[in-house]
């Protein structure tokens, strides 16, 4: 990363990441799908109102891990760009530790604790068992998931972002077909999708981890060294647990957000649902500049390349509008037929339309917003952007559901917090970007004049 044309090197980095994460957001597509073409009619809309239900709460439970990795990721870049093989191999061994153990605590929590959190978020009768039930499989399957995103974050540390889409194709495909099966032959509806879920989730974890264990080199995994080395802990948590918090608050906002659609039926829910899993695909391109920023700004950073630093920041910016705009452009295109996908009851499309719309059009806001969180935690710099967005994101949308909702009750005005909460957290953390990068070129002694 630290050499040769950043316009081609982002644009192969990012691409598998684009995958990645359209093979994760498959799997639950996949298991939204599956219950609304194939599961008996008359659970068909309570099986997919309870997964949809559900996935604030998953979020919530693996938010720590999915901002633990990208400590992981940044520290693990940062140090394979100074060439300093001991603390990747530290890296590495601690980052699996922690993402091992942590993973089991999170998932006797999410077990324990899916009943009640449900039933706080006023989750309907007619929906509430089914959820309960893929909640606690989903937390079962935690430590798998836990491993996968740890492998696969260190793997982007070194440039490789292939070997995790491939596993992740693999698995998803996998899902797929026992979806299927347990909803088609076993006749089973919410247990049977999340079931297939974390089977692949293990299959996944396996196989990147095995990817570490044979690999050459400092990210070698070797058994016998998994331990804490609590210095190297305390690099990651530094840029992990502020990720952790801000994604953490964000999901919350969310719950404040599927609580207020829970109050408009079963038919919103799956609505809202079924745009939600669209609008992860629509939006890859978000999570996948995210992740490119971090890992390009971490290692050249790393090399001492300050002026290759800011040229990854630009650059991923202008492919993370690029890719957000047209992906919103492609899906609005074609919306109610892909709402019809995941359940044909129209009254079900049209609930699911209030949102589409608005979400797909402002997209590349969320994208730009993303990328400089990247941007500000590949340099080092995670407290900052969680503290914006803790004020600029979160609580700005459980203002909105307090105060706007009750007074225009309806999807569409709930939707619209979002794009507004996109525009004052990337304002702000744009500004702070932009001093960030001042110090540091006059820290180095380096024209900030870009050549």
């Amino acid at each position: 990363m630290c050499h040769g044309s950043l316009w081609s090197q982002i644009f192969r980095f990012s691409l598998p990441l684009m995958g990645i994460n359209v093979m994760s957001l498959m799997f639950h597509a996949a298991d939204l799908i599956v219950l609304g073409q194939f599961a008996p009619a008359a659970v068909r809309t309570a099986a997919t109102a309870a997964v949809g239900s559900t996935t604030a709460l998953n979020t919530l439970l693996i938010v720590f891990f999915s901002g633990f990795s990208a400590g992981v990721n940044s520290i693990a870049a940062r140090y394979v760009g100074a060439r300093d093989h001991k603390k990747v191999s530290q890296t590495v061994h601690t980052s699996v530790a922690i993402g091992f153990y942590g993973g089991i605590v999170v998932a006797v929590l999410g077990v324990l604790l899916a009943g009640p959190a449900l039933r706080l978020m006023g989750t309907p009768d007619d929906v509430l068992d089914k959820a309960v039930i893929y909640l606690q499989i989903f937390s079962i399957g935690l430590p798998a998931t836990v491993l996968y995103m740890i492998g696969a974050a260190l793997l982007r540390a070194v440039g490789d972002t292939r070997r995790p889409l491939i596993f992740i194709i693999f698995a998803g495909i996998v899902n797929v077909l026992l979806n299927l099966f347990f909803v088609i032959v076993c006749r089973m509806d919410a247990a049977g999708v999340a079931l297939a879920t974390k089977v692949s989730s293990i299959i996944s974890a396996i196989l990147v981890m095995r990817v570490l264990y044979h690999s050459n080199g400092a990210i070698r995994l070797i058994f016998k060294k998994i331990r804490f080395h609590w210095e190297t802990a305390r690099e990651i948590l530094w840029i992990g647990i502020p990720a952790g918090i801000q994604g953490a608050l964000y999901t919350i906002s969310n719950l404040f957000i599927q609580s207020s659609v829970n109050t408009l039926g079963s038919a919103a829910m799956a609505g809202n649902a079924a745009s939600q899993s669209l609008e992860g695909m629509a939006n890859i391109a978000s999570t996948a500049y995210y992740q490119s920023a971090m890992s390009f700004t971490g290692q050249n950073l790393g090399g001492k390349k300050y002026k290759r630093v800011i040229r990854s920041i630009l650059i991923c910016l202008l492919y993370t509008a690029a890719f957000s705009v047209l992906c919103g452009a492609v899906f609005l295109s074609s919306g109610r037929t892909l709402l019809g996908w995941y359940n044909p009851d129209p009254v079900v499309i049209t609930w699911g339309m209030e949102r589409f719309v608005i979400m797909m059009s402002s997209f590349f806001l969320c994208g730009l917003m993303d990328t400089i969180s990247g941007a500000l935690r590949g340099l080092g710099h995670s407290v900052k952007p969680t503290v914006t967005t803790i004020i600029g994101a979160c609580g700005l949308r459980i203002g909105w559901v307090l105060v706007i909702f009750p007074q225009y009750n309806t999807l569409r005005s709930l939707t619209i917090s979002y794009p507004v909460s996109w525009i004052i957290t990337g304002l702000v953390n744009g500004i702070i970007l932009f001093f960030v990068c001042r110090s540091m070129l006059m820290a180095a002694r380096v024209s900030p004049k870009l050549q």
